[in-house]
């Protein structure tokens, strides 16, 4: 018999759902338990990760025999099984950065299949960081503007460093050239991340000394440390009575991920009772990333914030901007606009076959036909999924772990009698509205 496959999407045949949430039924081999190996980041491709034979407790020809590989969740080949050794080693260096941002820690899920009988055990890679990165300040300068008024114990806070590294290779401390009115102290916000303060010591006098030009440094914590330096600039103002206060501390919204670009997603709005240069007011932001800088636009004039590209919830779900209303005489109010990317059904489900056995001997219960693995990038009701084929044929879906799904016979089958069979698999989202891929495969 002749295998043939097809992709549709609108095909209503009768079907019959298998929910996802039963996948806990699936394959698995006793007393195994989802392990985890680690290995550091930028490691050389080749190198060890674990024997693989030893922990199933199968022999290295027992390996091949059932056709073990290994399946990442992401389909990227980082990892390869050696069918002669039974080692799992790296295919490729892994960059612990590209792979996972500032999430810690990094985690990379795959799967070690087998067959004949069929087993799916689960497993973790966690990459570790390596100092490989340097403090970098969004900006080579800064400037701040300080009334001469200001008395000695105000903290100014200052941009703070970015380092691709994580844990202890991130940013630990920073620190100020010596100088006779400021010292810098180390802040921790609640996520952990540090930013400075520029603590003021001594009173400035303007008349004295208009403008000080001061080195800032931030120090990781590897070994050996890495450091990035910025210069700040102050200038000591004359006296400027109010600083700018926003209407709001705290903007909270809500946008669509399928917002087009351009759409309004708040307006914010500051006051300063000062008349003339020192009342007129300007928006900025205070810290701004290079993802924040390509997906909002701020007007500095009406505090609106505005679209410049679409928004995707599955790669950012969220964005925190601080924003900064400063009047003429330097002085300035801040408040923060938390952003939620509301998710949108945009993803079909996915469907990729893993194995295919064609032709079915005739007579033979219980045959596999089909092993494949579904997932939807979606999330929440957008991301759940149901599983079926028609009514109508000796064929059934068992459903294993980690979304996979075992296509066999039901009973026997006659080739006299019937010697084709047109069977479509569907996948279908709970989403609204429900988004639909189907597999047709012909034995």
């Amino acid at each position: 018999m002749e295998l043939k496959m097809e992709v549709g999407k609108e095909c209503f045949p009768k079907q019959r759902q298998v929910l996802i949430l039963f996948l806990m039924l699936g394959v698995a081999l006793a007393g195994w338990k989802s392990r985890r190996y680690s290995v550091m980041e930028e490691t050389e491709s080749g190198s060890f990760v674990a024997n693989l034979a030893k922990d199933l407790g199968l022999g290295v020809g027992e390996l091949a025999a059932r056709g073990a590989r290994v399946v990442s969740e992401d389909n990227e080949p980082r990892l390869q099984l050696d069918l002669h050794t039974g080692e799992l080693i790296l295919h490729e260096k892994l960059d612990r950065e590209e792979m996972c941002g500032p999430t810690d820690p990094c985690v990379m899920h795959f799967q070690v299949l087998l067959k004949k009988p069929l087993g799916v055990f689960r497993a973790e890679l966690l990459v570790r960081d390596i100092n490989d990165h340097s403090p970098e300040f969004p900006e080579r300068e800064m400037t701040l503007k300080i009334s001469e008024t200001s008395p000695p114990g105000t903290a100014f806070p200052l941009k703070k460093a970015q380092d691709l590294d994580v844990g202890n290779n991130n940013i630990q401390n920073y620190s100020i050239s010596s100088n006779p009115h400021f010292h810098i102290s180390t802040r921790t916000r609640g996520d952990g991340r540090k930013y400075p303060e520029l603590v003021l010591d001594k009173e400035l006098d303007r008349e004295k000394q208009a403008e000080l030009s001061l080195t800032l440094t931030a120090l990781d914590g590897g070994s050996p440390p890495r450091s990035g330096t910025a210069q700040v600039r102050i200038f000591v103002l004359d006296v400027n009575d109010n600083a700018p206060e926003f209407a709001q501390t705290l903007y909270q919204v809500q946008v669509p991920e399928n917002s087009p670009v351009g759409t309004l997603v708040v307006k914010v709005s500051a006051r300063d009772l000062d008349t003339g240069t020192n009342g007129e007011i300007s928006y900025s932001y205070f810290y701004s990333s290079q993802e924040i800088s390509a997906t909002f636009e701020l007007n500095n004039l009406s505090g609106e914030v505005r679209l410049l590209k679409k928004l995707d919830f599955e790669t950012i779900s969220s964005y925190e901007l601080e924003i900064d209303a400063t009047d003429g005489g330097g002085l300035s109010g801040r408040c923060s606009v938390s952003i939620e990317v509301v998710d949108v059904n945009d993803n079909f489900p996915e469907l990729t076959i893993s194995s295919l056995t064609s032709p079915i001997p005739e007579n033979s219960p219980e045959t596999e036909v089909a092993l494949f693995r579904i997932r939807d990038r979606d999330s929440g009701d957008n991301g759940r999924m149901t599983c079926s084929i028609q009514d109508d044929l000796p064929f059934v879906l068992k459903p294993s772990e980690e979304n996979f799904y075992t296509l066999v016979t039901n009973g026997a089958l006659d080739r006299e009698t019937r010697p084709e069979y047109n069977i479509t698999i569907t996948v279908t989202d709970l989403g609204t509205p429900r988004l639909k891929t189907q597999h047709n495969i012909t034995v």
